[in-house]
C-alpha cells in the first residue's frame, strides 16, 4: 500500500509544474485522491481532490483556476497541473487517497499518503 508523489521543484513565479501520484498495492482501488500542501511555518492545508467514480472536482480558493488535478487514463496515477505558479504555491505537496469520505477537504478522511515533494517558487 503505497503513494508515490513526484515532480516537484524549482520554477519561476508564473512557471508551471505537474506532479503525478502512483499508487500501488490496494490504494490503486481507492476513489478519492486528493493533494494537500504544508508550506515553511504553515499548517498543510488542502489543494484539489478527485473522486474517480464521478470525475468531480474540488479546489482551494486559492488555486482554483490555476491547478487542475485529473487522471489521463491510468487507473493508478491522479496528476496535479499547476499553472501560473506564485511564490505562495511554495510548499511541500503530498498526495493522499481513501476509499469514501463526504469530508474529502479534511486531512483525517484519508488513509493513505505519499510522502511529498517539495516545489519551490521563486519571486
Amino acid at each position: 500500500v503505497q503513494l508515490q508523489a513526484c515532480g516537484g521543484g524549482l520554477v519561476q513565479a508564473g512557471g508551471s509544474l505537474r506532479l503525478s501520484c502512483a499508487a500501488s498495492g490496494r490504494t490503486f482501488q481507492s476513489n478519492v485522491v486528493a493533494w494537500f500542501r504544508q508550506g515553511p511555518g504553515k499548517e498543510r492545508e488542502f489543494v484539489a481532490v478527485l473522486t474517480k467514480s464521478s470525475g468531480s472536482t474540488v479546489y482551494a480558493d486559492s488555486v482554483k483556476g490555476r491547478f487542475t488535478i485529473f487522471r489521463d487514463g491510468s487507473p493508478n496515477t491522479v496528476y496535479l497541473q499547476m499553472n501560473s505558479l506564485k511564490f505562495e504555491d511554495s510548499a511541500v505537496y503530498y498526495c493522499a487517497a481513501t476509499y469514501a469520505g463526504s469530508q474529502k477537504m479534511s486531512e483525517t478522511t484519508y488513509l493513505y499518503w505519499g510522502q511529498g515533494t517539495k516545489v519551490t517558487v521563486s519571486s
